[in-house]
């Protein structure tokens, strides 16, 4: 799981002052929001003398805006059930079992968040802020309910990394992904769906009066809620996170959960978990059995020692009690446990190299390098679990502060070192207390709220009443996950008003502004048509979206052009566009976006595959055409300036293609993408072919890369030693 870097902007005078500022103006965000006014009231009423408290809040810090979605559906051709990954002969079948099943999820119906940039201005985030004597923990509603920080009170030191600011770059389902705190990764593979949207939040007492946190949403993909419940209850020094999941299908469904959890990256600081063997899986794709904690003559277990990005996926033994810390040099930190169906454990790190440091600085300020140490269903997070029909999973994790002796975690011993922290930790909250919050919590879990605090998204209250209009029965989880009609905005009014008889409107502009691709809905809409309702080019365009995610390509088809006949409308072209690219038909693909470009010239996204359709095409009198009428807003985007920079070595222009490429700043770069670099080893190839009249061959541009130094303004990439 790698993440994104930036390019060298134009030096700015005093920029350690830029950097101190916005650290300033976070710390005194953080310190008004964990500091209230004296007397200030909590969500439950009046303030509880033992610190108990659950209020909702705004946190303002340096952001950059999202700016919605991307109007155009992601097409992806459909993959085969197992995904292909490579797996070293020393992992044992029983923990092959799984792996690759449940990967070739797609987005859809999701829109793609990609339209946010790097400018950060002091924004609001509203927030919720659950709080006992020992612990503070602060939840980013309007951010998948990530959980914030989690600042112990008695040493005012936050538990987790806290990003200083909020950046998202390119390494979620859906785009846009930050760094810090603890994200909550539910349903499909992947940074979740929900994590740069609004969650509902809730609020619930249990028997002893303390008040609970509720986080839930419906997840579209996999067509399920989920429920977190979080509890800080008196006199205890742990946040307890209790998830329910619910499988209200009639057939069995691919289950992914990870804990992803953010803490800082301390020289000496060392990762802990009760394993002597883990599963590598790095840049070289291929899982592979390691030996813990020395592995190819490396402490893996100190995340400075490792110089490129990597995942360590721990193998715990299911007779003992999963958890994992991070201990820096004092033997101080976070730890993190669970009941026994958590049974994942991980490590991740973005590596020493400069590759890898970058990435780092991208997604924050710079100075700021975190860790991930992660909780999982699975194993890896290279596989989902089968989840039966009907069947209900549920644990409760603990979230705490350990301090262990540091001659013990940091000596040669690593058994003894593990040994001490899993006593350390049963001295703080033994395995066999867990069980028993574990078990009244998930009776606590069954109930409805006692109020909603918080509004996410109008879908899974319009899927409940898709389910009642069709006569199905209400979602397992319906009462504890209350998704109120209230709650249904614009977005899914036009699918109301389908479900309701009226057919499916047309939306003022030329493109809808999202999609569904459930069976369940292509039914309803099926009918619509074939009853003469709302079958206008907006239906049309829809039907092909739903029966291309079905595999269906020349239905897909079938459907864009009568959409297109019925009105020239960009989105279908491009649909139309994707497929005769994907058959590699480049100069009709190249045709169909110029004509669908130019109904919609505001579209940056279409600007961008257009400009890379017509580079692959060859088409380069073209292309300089298309660029240079571009809107300077849309010329100015990432990823047409590699087009254009495309463009410059087509004409002869390597150098020119290189000083673009290093003044380019890749918002949505992908982690572990090279678009970047490889554009500029092509570049600088084509300078040494003409110098040496040379053929620019693949055969140069490998020797290029092996002899070149690559500049640090390109290079972002992962796998290097640099």
């Amino acid at each position: 799981m790698v993440r994104s870097a930036r390019t060298l902007a134009p030096a700015r005078p005093a920029r350690w002052l830029h950097t101190l500022s916005r650290i300033l103006l976070f710390t005194l965000s953080l310190w008004v929001l964990v500091y209230p006014a004296r007397g200030e009231q909590s969500a439950s009423g009046a303030p509880d003398p033992s610190g108990r408290e659950l209020r909702i809040a705004e946190m303002e810090l340096p952001a950059a805006a999202l700016n919605g979605v991307s109007p155009l559906p992601t097409l992806l051709r459909p993959v085969p059930e197992r995904s292909s990954i490579a797996v070293d002969g020393n992992v044992p079948p029983a923990d092959r079992e799984h792996i690759g099943y449940g990967l070739d999820t797609r987005p859809m119906p999701h829109l793609m968040q990609n339209q946010y940039g790097r400018d950060r201005r002091p924004r609001k985030l509203r927030v919720a802020v659950l709080e006992n004597e020992h612990l503070r923990a602060t939840f980013a509603l309007d951010l998948g309910g990530r959980l914030w920080s989690l600042v112990d009170k008695s040493s005012g030191r936050d538990l987790l990394y806290s990003n200083p600011v909020f950046q998202p770059a390119n390494l979620a389902i859906r785009n846009a992904w930050f760094s810090g705190g603890v994200e909550w990764n539910f349903g499909v593979y992947g940074h979740a769906t929900h994590t740069c949207s609004p969650v509902f939040a809730a609020r619930l007492t249990d028997a002893e009066g303390n008040p609970i946190l509720r986080i839930y949403e419906y997840e579209r993909i996999n067509d399920l809620p989920f429920q977190i419940d979080f509890l800080l209850p008196k006199d205890l020094p742990c946040l307890l996170v209790h998830v329910r999941l619910a499988n209200r299908h009639d057939h069995t469904v691919p289950m992914y959960w990870w804990s992803n959890i953010a803490v800082p990256e301390r020289p000496g600081s060392r990762v802990l978990v009760p394993a002597n063997a883990a599963y590598g899986f790095g840049v070289e794709a291929r899982m592979k059995r390691c030996a813990v904690p020395i592995h190819d003559d490396v402490d893996c277990t100190y995340p400075v020692n490792l110089s490129l990005a990597t995942d360590y996926f721990f193998r715990l033994s299911d007779e003992v009690r999963p958890w994992i810390t991070s201990l820096d040099k004092t033997g101080t930190g976070l730890i993190q446990s669970s009941t026994s169906r958590l049974r994942g454990r991980k490590l991740f790190v973005w590596g020493m190299n400069r590759g890898g440091r970058k990435w780092q600085d991208f997604l924050t300020e710079p100075g700021h390098p975190y860790i991930e140490i992660q909780a999982g269903l699975a194993r890896t997070q290279l596989e989902c679990l089968p989840m039966p029909a009907g069947a209900e999973w549920s644990w409760t994790e603990s979230y705490g502060r350990l301090k262990a002796d540091p001659a013990i975690v940091h000596g040669r011993d690593w058994q003894a070192a593990i040994n001490h922290v899993g006593e350390r930790l049963e001295a703080s909250l033994s395995s066999a207390e867990l069980d028993r919050w574990h078990e009244r919590l998930a009776t606590t879990a069954q109930k409805p709220p006692n109020e909603i605090l918080h509004q996410g998204s109008g879908w899974g209250a319009l899927e409940q009443i898709r389910r009642e209009t069709q006569g199905l029965a209400a979602p397992t989880a319906a009462a504890t996950t209350p998704f109120p009609n209230d709650s249904i905005g614009p977005a899914q009014k036009p699918w109301l008003m389908l479900l309701r008889g009226d057919g499916l409107p047309e939306p003022d502009q030329p493109w809808p502004d999202n999609y569904q691709v459930n069976p369940a809905w292509r039914k309803v809409l099926k009918e619509a048509v074939a009853n003469g309702r709302g079958c206008g080019w907006v239906s049309w365009l829809h039907l092909g979206v739903m029966a291309y995610h079905a595999g269906e390509s020349e239905a897909a088809r079938d459907a864009w052009t009568k959409s297109v006949r019925l009105r020239e409308n960009p989105v279908a072209l491009r649909n139309l566009a994707v497929i005769a690219r994907q058959d590699k038909q480049l100069d009709e693909a190249a045709s169909l976006y110029r004509r669908a470009y130019s109904i919609a010239p505001d579209m940056a996204d279409l600007a961008v595959e257009a400009a890379q359709c017509l580079a692959d095409a060859n088409r380069t009198d073209e292309l300089g055409e298309f660029l240079g009428a571009l809107p300077p807003a849309i010329r100015s985007h990432g990823r047409v300036r590699i087009s254009e920079a495309r463009w410059l070595m087509a004409v002869g222009k390597p150098e020119e293609a290189q000083a673009m490429l290093e003044a380019t700043e890749l918002a949505d770069l992908r982690e572990a993408e090279t678009v970047l670099s490889d554009a500029w080893y092509q570049a600088e190839a084509a300078k040494r072919a003409a110098a040496e009249d040379r053929a620019l061959t693949a055969e140069l541009i490998a020797e290029v890369k092996r002899t070149v130094a690559l500049p640090s303004q390109v290079d972002y990439r992962i796998g290097s030693g640099q």
